[in-house]
Formats: C-alpha cells, structure tokens, sequence
C-alpha cells in the first residue's frame, strides 16, 4: 500500500501547481469577461440614451399640400360613395381660408346677375320669334295639307313625342342631356384629372369659380344621377307654369352657384374640405320653390308611393335633415350645399320674384332700343 500511496502522492504533488496555474488563468479569463460585458452593455445603455435623445429633436415643420382624404383634424376623410376615387388629386387650402371666399363670391353675384338679365332677354327674344312662328305655322300646315304624308318617318315621330311633352319637360331635356354626357366623360380614363378640377367644387383646388357651375351638371354615380333627374322631370312642370321657361332656367343655375357657395363657406369654417359634385343643390331650390307655392300638395316617395305627405311637410323635413347633417359632419351627402339651395329657393319664391323678375323692365327696353336703333344709325344716312 505504501509503493501505492508515494506514487498517487507524487501525483499530487506534480499536477496541484499545475492545477492551481489553471484555475488562476480562468479567474482571470473570468474576470476580463465580466469586466468587458459590463463596459459593452454600458456603452450600448448609453447610446439608446444619446438616440433616444436625438430622436426627440422637433423637426423642422414641413408645409405639405393636403389631399383630399384628409382633414384638418388629422383625421382620415371619409370619401362619400358619389365622389369619384381619384386618389392622386392634391388640393392646396390656403393658410387664409377667409381669403379663398373672396373670388366666389364675386363669382356668384356676377353669374347670378348675369343669369337673370339674360333671361329677361331670352324672354323678349323668344316673344319676338313665337309671333314669327304663329305666321310661320300656318303656312307650314298649309304646305303639309297639300304635300303626300310619308309612313314610318323616325324624324315624325320625334316630332310627335316632343310636341307631346309640358314646357316644362322640354325645359329640362336639354338639362339631362347634359349630365348625361358629363357621366360619360367621367368614364374616360385620360379625363380624370381635368374632370376633377373643374367638374368637382372644393374651396381647396386652385380651381375656384368656374367648377361652381360645371359640378352641377357633373354626376359620377349612376344612382346618384338618376335619382337627381327623376326629381327634376318630376317637379319640372310645375316649377316652368309657375316661373316661365326663361325664368325657371336662370333659378335653376343660380341656385347651382349660390349652393356651391354655401358648401364652400360650411368647409372653410369647418375645415372639412372635399370635394363635392351633382345637383342637389339646384334640384333642392326647385322642389322648395314648389313647396312653397303649393304647401298642400301631396308627394310620396319613389319606392313607397303608398305613403303620401304635403309638400310642406316634406320640405321641412328635408330642411332638418340637411341641417342635422351639416352640424353633425356627415358626409355622404353635401347638407350644406342642399340647405343653401332649398334655402334660396323658398327666398326666390316668397321675395325674389318680386326684386329681381319684376323690375326687369329697364334692361328688357334698354335692349329693345339697341335691337331697333342699332341697325338705322349703322345703315342710315341723313
């Protein structure tokens, strides 16, 4: 056992400085790990420090032109199913919205002066040339007594259907005719841009007076379209034996313009800009205009025709609903632009026939002068 225990001794006595160097050397490697660990993870602690610090720099403000899905609050605009999606419009409301009023509504006065003053001389005109036409007519039923009838002719029967309609359904066709072609042109790709600057109305394009009157002619839904005509057709006859054709057809623009306005005043006070299409808004005075004039008519409702109500009845409830819709901010439809429209429409009717049509006389004689006279002093010698 000895011989044994001297050699596991001499083992032990060879390899315990080895051992001891071996664990010295780990403490060490140990020690410069912990110590290397602790400056890394300081360094790094420090620099998301220095980051985070930088990040929180105030940027420099950047004034960038605002689309038209957005609004002033930040928040995402809601596009209405009737606004057309072009998504690359960019629109530049001006840092002095007051100022942006300015040219419209110079706009909308001049327009609605013109209107009417050309109206007054469409109607002397058209008195002029029906005393023509009653003299005209009758030789031309003389010329079709005596000439061979031709069967099937299509340009007849348009004559037919044509003579057929009220003054009023006339009236209008031109009207339909052109929001029917507008609704095409939306269709044409290459035309999106052009129609959405001059064929939609928002006091944020560059574009200001001139799509106050294009809109009103301009639809993108097909619905939205149809629905507009249907009432129009509707209530054209009655509202063109109450007003006259001439008289009807300078409301019916004004009405497009004056309710523009209003929609354009209702955004820059809000701050909601959009842009916003169709005539509702001209449609709205002419459905006022009759309601006021015949409160007690009964209309119903296309889908509902059980359901009747007075004119009257409707009219306010339509003027609530357009006012809920523009205090509370929806947006599927311009209340604004509706409310502006009825609201003159009720304001023509009860006044402004009186202050506008009726005092005429002096720009219908002014004319009449310089229809007669105008020939004999280029013409005439003394």
């Amino acid at each position: 056992m000895r011989p044994s225990i001297c050699l596991m001794s001499c083992f032990f006595l060879v390899h315990m400085p080895a051992m001891k160097v071996e664990n010295e050397r780990y403490e060490n490697v140990q020690k410069h790990l912990k110590t290397y660990l602790k400056n890394t993870l300081t360094d790094q602690r420090f620099n998301f420090f220095i980051q985070q610090k930088c990040g929180f720099r105030k940027a420099p403000r950047k004034v960038e032109p605002r689309r038209s899905d957005t609004g002033t609050s930040g928040e995402a605009y809601k596009r209405s199913a009737l606004i057309p999606p072009v998504e690359e419009t960019v629109f530049y409301p001006s840092p002095y919205p007051i100022r942006t009023l300015i040219k419209p509504f110079f706009f909308t006065v001049g327009f609605t002066g013109c209107a009417f003053g050309s109206a007054a001389i469409w109607q002397y005109e058209s008195l002029k040339s029906r005393v023509q036409s009653y003299f005209d007519g009758i030789k031309a039923d003389w010329l079709d007594s005596i000439r061979p009838q031709k069967e099937g002719d299509l340009r007849k029967e348009i004559n037919k259907w044509w003579n057929n309609l009220s003054d009023g359904q006339r009236t209008v066709t031109g009207i339909i005719a052109a929001n029917v072609l507008v609704f095409c042109l939306w269709r044409v790709p290459s035309l999106q841009r052009t129609m959405m600057r001059y064929f939609t109305s928002n006091p944020a394009s560059k574009v200001l007076c001139s799509p106050m009157l294009l809109s009103t002619f301009s639809h993108f839904s097909l619905f939205h379209m149809a629905a507009n005509m249907y009432v129009l057709w509707s209530f054209s006859s009655s509202i063109v034996n109450i007003l006259g054709q001439e008289q009807f057809m300078a409301v019916y623009l004004s009405a497009g313009v004056i309710s523009n306005f209003v929609s354009y005043m209702c955004k820059v006070a809000t701050g909601r800009y959009g842009p916003s299409l169709g005539a509702s808004g001209a449609i709205m005075s002419v459905l006022a205009a009759v309601c006021t004039k015949i409160p007690e008519g009964r209309l119903a409702i296309i889908f509902l025709p059980m359901f009747t109500f007075t004119a009257g009845n409707a009219l306010k409830a339509i003027i609530a609903m357009d006012t809920a819709g523009m205090i509370l901010g929806w947006k599927f439809f311009d209340h604004a632009a509706h409310l502006g429209g009825a609201l003159f429409g009720i304001w023509y009717i009860t006044y402004g026939h009186e202050l506008i049509w009726k005092n005429r006389e002096p720009l219908v004689k002014m004319w009449h002068e310089m229809r007669t006279d105008g020939p004999k002093k280029g013409g005439g010698s003394k």
